[in-house]
Formats: structure tokens, C-alpha cells, sequence
């Protein structure tokens, strides 16, 4: 592969607002085809990790830092060529002090949907801890992936992941049983530790999500009931023990299929914010929902879209009271990528459109992250081709 070529130019995009605003496009040319991105955000620098392959499906998984305004030389963190590469169930990472863990996915049998959570831990030097150790020890063939990490306050890190170790099994009724979460401690030597199911009913394809708070993970999902409604729950550990799961608003969506459109949850101190898609009453919608009280209770929703939501949302804290929040939307033109900064008193700005972006599975989901009050977003395009990664930064201080 070689190294990225940063291609800088400045763009005006029209918002709803009084003004312009300036978007800085950072293009990143690369061999072969490049998506499903993860980007985050910690100790004063982003951190990107991506999935490059060829024609022949070989793959690799690669990571670099934006650090001083500028990107890190690539690391190529892993190889392979019987992995399991999709849109929507896309590798992750998270930092905790110098250490970095990343996940990605590999077939386990012939199914289309058996694969495995495979991790690697290094520090950002490069220096290797422990590589390709399998998250999922359950040895069924079955799916496991939709992989959520965070810090755990140079500790290591907290993971969560969908879990199918349970659908090899059939109920009574000739149905398999369903999808569950499971919730574990990687510890800065790559172990496993403090393994447990959250739910054992959750919808099969959906992102999930998870933060730190200084009380303790908290973990968001799109749950399963009997009656088939998915709705977006949460569940919290406080004082090491985990609570029962709860909705964070009883939307009622009733959907006999996964959506495969997941939430996103972000803390700063006591206040969380959640974001999610939502078809309840037949009526796409993008929703946010804050907690001023660690996740304990949440607001009644704030409706993000304007128009038809497609969601794939993201959500990032710009201060102590406001968020930013990505996703996607379909009007009489066309789809878009689009952008709104929400205060926990309810006020809701004019949106403001990053991109006409594809609406299909190849645009992948769209990630948001801020940094020294700058915004940036990258998505997966199509060009050449090839698919390969679009990233813009534009400034906060101009909403």
C-alpha cells in the first residue's frame, strides 16, 4: 500500500443559517479498495481505523493517528483472506493510555454469517502485546461481531459485541433462538476477564455502543422482545454490578427484521447522550435523547431529521451541555449527510449538509468525532472503481 496522499481543498456548503461555512476535505488516495472505517477521538488526537482489500479478497486491517494537523504514518495491524468484510459490521478501536485494541472479523465455517471476533492489542508505538486472540470463546459456529470498546481509564478496556452462540439452538416452536450481547474486560495484557451476558434477546444486526463513565461502563443496543418490537435500551454497571436493562424511550417500533441501524451513546462527567433510528408508527425518524443523571433516566426524544431518515447516526460531545450529530436523510433532491448541534435544554440548530452521499450499503456508516473544537467526518465513496474513504473537518465555532 502506499501512503496516503492528502489532497487539501476548501469548500463552501450552503446551511440553513445565516452564513457559509468552511469544509476542508481531506482526501486519502490508496490502492485497491478501502472502507469501513472507525474513527475516535482520545488524548488529544483521532485515531482512524480502516479495512483495505483486493479483487482477491485479501484484506488488511490498518491504523494511523491525526496528530499535530497532520496523519501518522500507517500500521497494518493484521492480514488475512477468509474475513468476514461488511458494511454495517465494521472493525472498532479504542485507546486506553498507550495501548490501542482493534477488532475484526473472520470466518469460522462455510456460512455466510459464522465468523468470529478476533482482536489485537499494541501499544501506539507499534510494539505488539497480543495479536489475533479470538473475543468469542464459545466455539460455536455461529455469528459473533457488532463489536463496541472503550477505555477503562488505562486499565485496558471495556468490549461489547452481539454474541449467536445461542441460534445454533431451536425453540419449541422450530424458530432459532435469538441474538444476545455480551459484555467483557480486556486488561492492558490482553486478557479476557469479567465475561457476562447483558440480554438475551437483542436484534440480531445492529451496531452497538458503549461508553465510561466515571461510574462505570454504559452500554446501548437495539433490544428484542417477544412481541418483535426493537426499541433502544440500556444497561449500566454501578458498583461492579450490572443493572437490568431498560428502554431509553419506549418508541414501540414493532419490525418482524433487523433494521441494521444502531444507536450511538456519548458521556461527558454525569451527562450522556444517546442517538438512534427509529420507524415507530411508520414514520422514519432520527432521535436523541439526554441523561443528566449517568444514564439512570433519560428526556423525552428530540426529533433530529427534517425530512425521510435513512439514520446511521453519530453523536459526539462539543462541550459540557451540547452535542454534535450526525446522519442521513432523503428529500425530493436526494440523500445527504447532514449535521445539527443540539443542547441538553432542547435547542436544536439549522442542519447543515456535509455531502450528497449514496444511499446504499456502500457509503457504510458515517463517522463523527471532535477535536480542539474542529469537526471531522469520514464516510466510504465510491470512486475508480473502488471504494475509498472521504474525510472533512470544519470548524464548531461557526455554528
Amino acid at each position: 500500500m502506499k501512503k496516503f496522499a492528502i489532497i487539501l481543498s476548501l469548500l463552501s456548503i450552503f446551511s440553513c443559517t445565516s452564513k457559509d461555512l468552511i469544509i476542508e476535505e481531506m482526501s486519502f488516495l490508496y490502492d485497491n479498495s478501502n472502507a469501513q472505517p472507525s474513527l475516535t477521538s482520545s488524548n488529544g488526537s483521532l485515531a482512524l481505523t480502516w479495512i483495505s482489500s483486493d479483487k482477491d479478497m485479501n484484506a488488511s486491517l490498518n491504523f494511523r493517528q491525526f496528530k499535530n494537523e497532520k496523519w501518522t504514518n500507517p500500521q497494518t495491524l493484521a492480514i488475512g483472506s477468509d474475513w468476514f468484510i461488511n458494511w454495517a459490521d465494521f472493525p472498532t478501536h479504542a485507546i486506553s493510555g498507550d495501548r490501542v485494541l482493534t477488532s475484526y472479523l473472520k470466518k469460522s465455517a462455510s456460512g455466510t454469517y459464522t465468523y468470529d471476533v478476533f482482536l489485537n492489542l499494541q501499544k501506539l508505538s507499534g510494539e505488539k502485546i497480543k495479536e489475533d486472540f479470538i473475543l468469542n470463546t464459545d466455539g460455536f459456529k455461529a455469528e459473533h461481531g457488532f463489536v463496541s470498546i472503550s477505555k477503562n481509564n488505562n486499565k485496558g478496556f471495556f468490549i461489547t459485541w452481539l454474541d449467536g452462540r445461542n441460534t445454533v439452538e431451536k425453540e419449541l416452536n422450530g424458530n432459532h433462538k435469538p441474538m444476545t450481547i455480551r459484555f467483557a474486560e480486556i486488561t492492558n495484557a490482553g486478557d479476557i476477564v469479567n465475561e457476562i451476558e447483558l440480554d438475551s434477546s437483542v436484534c440480531d444486526c445492529c451496531q452497538t455502543s458503549i461508553t465510561n463513565t466515571d461510574k462505570g461502563p454504559v452500554v446501548v443496543y437495539r433490544d428484542r422482545s417477544d412481541n418483535e418490537i426493537r426499541d433502544i435500551y440500556v444497561t449500566r454497571n454501578i458498583n461492579d454490578e450490572w443493572e437490568t436493562p431498560v428502554p431509553v424511550y419506549n418508541d414501540g417500533w414493532e419490525i418482524y427484521g433487523c433494521p441494521v441501524n444502531g444507536p450511538k451513546v456519548v458521556s461527558n462527567s454525569n451527562n450522556l447522550a444517546v442517538s438512534w433510528f427509529t420507524v415507530a408508527d411508520g414514520k422514519p425518524s432520527v432521535n436523541l435523547s439526554f441523561s443528566e443523571s449517568y444514564g439512570s433516566s433519560f428526556s423525552n426524544p428530540i426529533k433530529i431529521n427534517d425530512y425521510t431518515a435513512i439514520g446511521r447516526v453519530d453523536v459526539a460531545f462539543l462541550n459540557d451541555s451540547e452535542v454534535m450529530v450526525s446522519y442521513m436523510e432523503v428529500d425530493d433532491v436526494g440523500t445527504y449527510l447532514r449535521l445539527k448541534k443540539v443542547s441538553i435544554d432542547g435547542k436544536v440548530s439549522e442542519p447543515i449538509t456535509i455531502s450528497k452521499i449514496d444511499s446504499g450499503r456502500n457509503t457504510g456508516v458515517p463517522q463523527l468525532e471532535i477535536l480542539d473544537n474542529e469537526i471531522y467526518i469520514v464516510w466510504t465513496v465510491f470512486e475508480n472503481e473502488n471504494n475509498q474513504l472521504k474525510t472533512v473537518k470544519l470548524s464548531s465555532k461557526d455554528f
